[in-house]
């Protein structure tokens, strides 16, 4: 066996040794190579970091906003995570959660989110990314990538530096803008789906989120969607109406 078909074996083993699972409510599968105990013990990590660097709400009306609407999600979210919601003090319209349900909500944020069901969206938003484990997902295709480019480069080490350098110029072209972007979007628009889910069964208004958005895309000039992590906004929208259509239909 040469070394050709060597790299296309260890990838395929690879690819398939990883897909054993699949995102909630859209059934997707996923590659995911680390475990959610080591998964847990980083978003730990990366939490306690974060409330340190951070000036942290605590007892005021908004503050306890984003506590009530976050746990009455998490009820709903079937996931026995030691789920945290704490507002900070930043100008950022931003919020994220860290793995094992630990979520931030900045306070900028609330000058977009207007009620409490759009509110529900950008936590129920940040909780799909938890449920569906898009930070390790995420660190599982930066192993695959790199492994890949090494195993490229080994492969190449015969042909001369010159090739080697053009694969990697190439090669990290194509990973940035041909999986790692797309990918990215691919995540964001599963957690509007996943989010969606979640903000009906806790009972919020669905026709909300689509508000929500269309408030955070007020005034924004947006790039290239190729370019960016996440779907544009007027895409967004689309897909969020055509999932609250399913989801309503279901009712």
């Amino acid at each position: 066996m040469n070394i050709k078909q060597n790299l296309i074996l260890i990838t395929l083993v690879l690819f398939i040794s990883a897909c054993t699972h699949k995102a909630p409510y859209t059934n997707r599968n996923q590659m995911i190579l680390i475990s959610s105990e080591k998964e847990l013990a980083l978003g730990k990590q990366s939490y306690e970091q974060t409330l340190k660097e951070s000036k942290i709400i605590y007892n005021t009306k908004d503050s306890l906003r984003v506590k009530r609407i976050g746990e009455r999600i998490a009820r709903v979210s079937q996931k026995n995570y030691a789920w945290e919601f704490n507002l900070v003090d930043n100008k950022a319209k931003n919020a994220f959660c860290l793995p094992g349900g630990k979520v931030v909500v900045y306070t900028g944020i609330l000058a977009v989110a207007k009620n409490d069901d759009q509110l529900a969206t950008v936590i129920s938003h940040e909780i799909a990314h938890a449920l569906a484990r898009h930070g390790a997902e995420r660190v599982s295709a930066g192993m695959i990538s790199q492994g890949v480019q090494t195993l490229g480069n080994i492969a190449l080490s015969t042909q001369g530096s010159q090739y080697s350098q053009a694969f990697n110029i190439a090669y990290g072209l194509g990973a940035q803008y041909g999986v790692l972007m797309p990918y990215g979007r691919l995540q964001e628009s599963e957690a509007d789906e996943i989010g969606i889910h979640l903000m009906h069964a806790a009972g919020y208004d669905l026709n909300e989120a689509i508000k929500f958005w269309e408030n955070m895309s007020a005034g924004k000039n947006e790039g290239i969607e190729f370019l960016s992590t996440h779907p544009s906004s007027k895409n967004r929208i689309k897909n969020i109406k055509n999932i609250i259509k399913k989801v309503q239909k279901t009712r």
